[in-house]
């Protein structure tokens, strides 16, 4: 059993489509795959909501979603406002080992980047990994700014002492500007840690079949395997 924390330098970067091309990818590699994600913000009840997505791009069902809140904010924050209960670290991490259990893989997707607040007490996504002892992948934007916020958020998990894989880019452009080109040298170079793949643009607009025949293509499978 295994347990893999996926998070992102800011939101927006592709979080959710990496998840369901990671599941993919362990899929094809033998392995038996759940998600959770511990919170999901600015779904209403019965929408479909992130974990849905990794559904339909991967055939992954074995899915759990912890809390739900309707606005668009950090969980903490959106629990208040809709005087919901908040999420609590000690349940997340309950959640994710009694998927682990049944599983050779659980992914456990973030909300937002690696520091939003997910529940009580404040705790994060590196509280998360730290009560599991999982390792952390870093999901980044390809363009201008992404140097500095991968940065700062690898050397906030190696400060957290957890383990980071490496870097996927979130949303690979189709005619790549002059800093996404720099970045695929660049990003290694000021994070310390590899590069593992790339997900084009507009993969989660795809087909099952489709994604599910591309997604091992868009990664370093040699460098990702151990972590499965």
């Amino acid at each position: 059993m295994s347990v893999l924390v996926v998070t992102g330098t800011s939101t927006d970067v592709g979080k959710t489509v990496v998840t369901a091309a990671l599941a993919v990818l362990a899929g094809s590699l033998g392995r038996t795959v759940a998600v959770c994600k511990p919170a999901q913000t600015g779904v209403g009840p019965g929408e479909p909501g992130d974990l849905a997505e990794v559904q339909r791009l991967s055939g992954v069902t074995g899915t759990v979603e912890l809390a739900r809140y309707p606005e668009p904010l950090a969980p903490d924050t959106a629990a208040r406002r809709a005087d919901l209960p908040m999420l609590e670290l000690g349940a997340v991490a309950d959640a994710v080992r009694f998927l682990d259990a049944g599983h050779d893989l659980t992914l456990v997707e973030g909300a937002g980047g690696l520091l939003v607040r997910l529940g009580a007490q404040g705790f994060t996504l590196v509280d998360v990994a730290r009560e599991l002892d999982a390792p952390v992948l870093v999901v980044a934007s390809a363009g201008l700014g992404t140097l500095n916020h991968s940065a700062l958020t690898v050397a906030t998990l190696n400060a957290a002492g957890l383990s980071c894989p490496g870097l996927v880019v979130g949303s690979w452009p189709g005619e790549p500007d002059l800093a996404a080109r720099c970045n695929l040298a660049d990003l290694p170079e000021v994070t310390g840690v590899p590069l593992l793949g790339r997900v084009p643009a507009g993969a989660g607009a795809s087909s099952r079949a489709d994604f599910v025949a591309a997604a091992p293509n868009w990664f370093d499978v040699g460098v990702l395997e151990p972590f499965f």
